[in-house]
């Protein structure tokens, strides 16, 4: 199988995602998640813009990684200088990563309008650096900004520029897509010529973004047409709209297009690690990511489903464990008998569907979606309510009381509401409160309190995600409100659901459920 290399850019162009903030030891968790997957590049920030980075360079010198490579990032040099005299190159040499990833200029309006210096500067410049870093012992991967733009309006330049890094000594060079805009046959076609001309001297990579819709469709056809090398972010988030993602891009190359991007033994560790990556950025993976989403290889029509018991081909284009991924049956007004079948047999192995509790089970799910549940998003909760009509079920603690109150102003940064409760475990009573940002967060931590004493795991338990939609908007106030709770204890994550005029009063539902089922299944 043919090789494409694969460099993860999640702690540089990742990073520049909205809302996307990574510490020095994040920095460090996400560059052993993709040691372990198997990437064999790692883009991990840029030493001269901030001493985050920089520091981060420190820790990873201690602690090498096993497989991976750790790049570090930056500019050509500034126009009119030295090498030598180069702040930012001064800080990649001092970053210490036996190879470096630098950008250039490929557009005339960039160099002319942005960087305000000459063409023919701006090639010295990229061949200058290339050179430099290459005499100082680094291997040279050089990323031709915006390059796609270059070529429709001025592609005499914009090769010019490539000659120059491969006159530098760069290895690889890299097509960057910078905008997202080019359609896949554009792309196609710069790609193929690029590699016809410079593929015999370097390796030619792909960087694209996501702007179009057209990030891994563009990166698949580069690859195809001769790259050697793609770039992206393993989650696909960046600035705008993102970068190509490479938890598609991945298993498309190596399962589908007959390339080797990642030892084979790793790729079931896909979906593991695309979670972990999440669970570090704070974002939740989205459930219909394909290959590692939730919903990925989820069934909820009743005739799919029956179709992917009888033979999972029927709907599936791989086998989710391939990937590290699981087959899920939603529950639903319009799922089968076999589905809630096949989802209770998992929890209660030998029952038949011939057997009374099935029928009860169905009446009582379509009963509850007719009070405005959802179970196709709450397995947690499902989970739950079968094992207490089954009678399995016992609680881990009972409820006495809560009370929750608002204040405003907040009378400190993070608070503006508290909880009290009182809850029974075995005859032992617990009163404890909590202060939070709403009266859900305060719930939620006066509850944590209150159960650490019995269930010290429950301190692992954390909440990722929370929803809230209203039913019946005709009801103003007085609407019946659905509540999605999606929580963590840093391994495994489940939702749970709660419904009731009272939107405290359906989170409480929810958060409880969340709880119980963290117990349930660790006890």
């Amino acid at each position: 199988m043919k090789k494409i290399e694969i460099l993860d850019s999640t702690l540089r162009d990742g990073a520049q995602g909205e809302g996307v903030n990574f510490s020095v030891q994040d920095k460090i968790h996400i560059c052993q998640a993709l040691d372990e997957l198997g990437i064999q590049y790692i883009e991990a920030g840029n030493p001269g813009s901030n001493p985050k980075d920089m520091e981060f360079f420190m820790e990873i010198k201690k602690n090498p990684l096993p497989y991976a490579k750790v790049c570090a990032f930056g500019a050509t040099r500034r126009k009119n200088i030295s090498c030598q005299k180069d702040e930012n190159l001064s800080c990649l040499l001092e970053a210490q990563t036996d190879y470096v990833v630098i950008f250039g200029k490929s557009w005339t309006f960039q160099v002319t309008e942005i960087i305000k210096t000459s063409l023919e500067e701006n090639l010295r410049m990229i061949e200058e650096t290339c050179a430099y870093l290459k005499e100082n012992g680094r291997h040279v991967f050089y990323d031709a900004e915006h390059f796609f733009t270059a070529w429709k309006e001025d592609k005499d330049y914009a090769l010019q520029t490539i000659e120059a890094a491969v006159r530098g000594g760069a290895e690889t060079v890299c097509l960057c897509e910078t905008k997202g805009g080019f359609m896949i046959d554009e792309c196609r076609a710069a790609v193929k010529e690029v590699v016809k001309k410079y593929g015999s001297k370097v390796k030619i990579g792909i960087h694209t973004h996501n702007d179009c819709g057209l990030a891994v469709a563009n990166s698949l056809v580069a690859v195809e047409e001769g790259a050697l090398q793609v770039q992206g972010v393993l989650l696909g988030f960046g600035e705008r709209t993102g970068n190509a993602n490479l938890s598609t891009i991945i298993p498309n190359l190596q399962l589908k297009m007959g390339y080797s991007c990642i030892p084979q033994e790793n790729m079931e560790k896909l979906t593991s690690i695309c979670k972990k990556i999440a669970e570090i950025t704070n974002i939740s993976l989205h459930p219909q990511s394909p290959y590692v989403g939730a919903s990925a290889f989820a069934h909820k029509a009743g005739m799919h489903i029956d179709a992917v018991l009888k033979n999972p081909f029927a709907y599936e284009h791989i086998e989710p464990e391939v990937v590290g991924n699981s087959r899920k049956f939603l529950m639903s007004e319009v799922a089968g008998r076999a589905t809630i079948i096949d989802k209770i047999q998992k929890l209660v192995p030998g029952l038949k569907k011939t057997d009374k509790i099935v029928n009860e089970i169905i009446k009582k799910i379509k009963d509850l979606e007719f009070e405005g549940y959802q179970f196709e998003g709450a397995d947690g909760s499902f989970e739950l309510l079968v094992l207490k009509l089954m009678g399995q079920y016992k609680p881990f603690f009972k409820l006495h009381y809560y009370q929750t109150n608002g204040s405003n102003p907040r009378p400190e940064p993070g608070v503006c509401s508290c909880a009290q409760i009182k809850v029974e475990v075995d005859g032992n009573f617990e009163i404890t409160a909590g202060e939070g940002d709403g009266p859900v967060n305060a719930l939620d931590i006066a509850l944590r309190n209150a159960l650490q004493r019995f269930y010290p795991m429950v301190s692992k338990i954390r909440l990722v995600d929370y929803k809230v939609r209203v039913l019946d908007g005709k009801s103003a106030t007085a609407a019946k409100v659905r509540v999605i709770i999606e929580s963590t204890d840093g391994n495994e994550s489940w939702t749970t659901i709660g419904v009731s005029c009272d939107v405290i009063e359906a989170s409480w539902i929810a958060l409880q459920d969340s709880f119980e089922y963290k117990l349930i299944k660790s006890l």
